[in-house]
């Protein structure tokens, strides 16, 4: 489990196909060496992995996961290209503080940017959902988005508004952010839940 607080931001170094369309995918990124260890997981960009290998090159470490077919299909990973950046995080451990919401590193899907405003104190983004999840996002409720922990701002239809403060725009990905984008989509499983509950009525 992950809490959508990035901790670091990773640089894909190399993308590699195997014949069963299995990608092993090497990150540099900003964590200590020696606690990275084959077998964790680590949530890239919202996407729960497991690091396959490790080791360290001038200094800075990096990982290595592999993505099958279906995290191929879901999520972002097969556009990821050498120097394409991505939201690092590292699993909860007993007695971390939770602050985001509870995010399991699951993408349900793709949300598309269809428009950003640049504020002055900060940037709104608005997205489109799936028709299947937009059911499942609610004003004031949580989604991870790139594996970013947000709060919804307003929803309409199969649209939806997060703002963004400028600390995030720094240390994540959504500084560089443009219209016609996509995000990884993880709806809140609190939200999830309830809508199952609603449906065996």
């Amino acid at each position: 489990m992950f809490t959508g607080i990035v901790t670091d931001l990773g640089e894909v170094r190399s993308v590699k196909s195997s014949a069963g369309n299995l990608h092993r995918i090497t990150i540099a990124c900003g964590y200590p060496r020696a606690e990275i260890v084959k077998g964790a997981s680590i949530a890239c960009s919202g996407i729960c992995l497991t690091v396959v290998d490790a080791g360290e090159d001038d200094g800075r470490a990096w990982f290595a996961v592999d993505a099958a077919d279906e995290t191929l299909r879901v999520t972002t990973v097969g556009r990821w290209r050498h120097g394409f950046r991505v939201n690092l995080e590292r699993p909860l451990k007993f007695g971390d503080e939770l602050g985001g919401h509870l995010v399991a590193g699951h993408v349900d899907g793709l949300a598309t940017v269809v428009g950003r405003e640049d504020m002055t104190e900060m940037a709104r983004f608005v997205l489109r959902a799936p028709t299947e999840l937009a059911r499942f996002i609610a004003t004031k409720g949580s989604v991870a988005l790139d594996g970013v922990s947000l709060t919804v701002n307003a929803v309409e239809s199969d649209t939806f508004s997060v703002l963004i403060i400028p600390h995030t725009l720094h240390l994540t990905t959504f500084g560089e952010l443009r219209k016609g984008d996509d995000v990884n989509l993880e709806i809140d499983t609190m939200a999830r839940y309830a809508a199952r509950l609603a449906e065996m009525k």
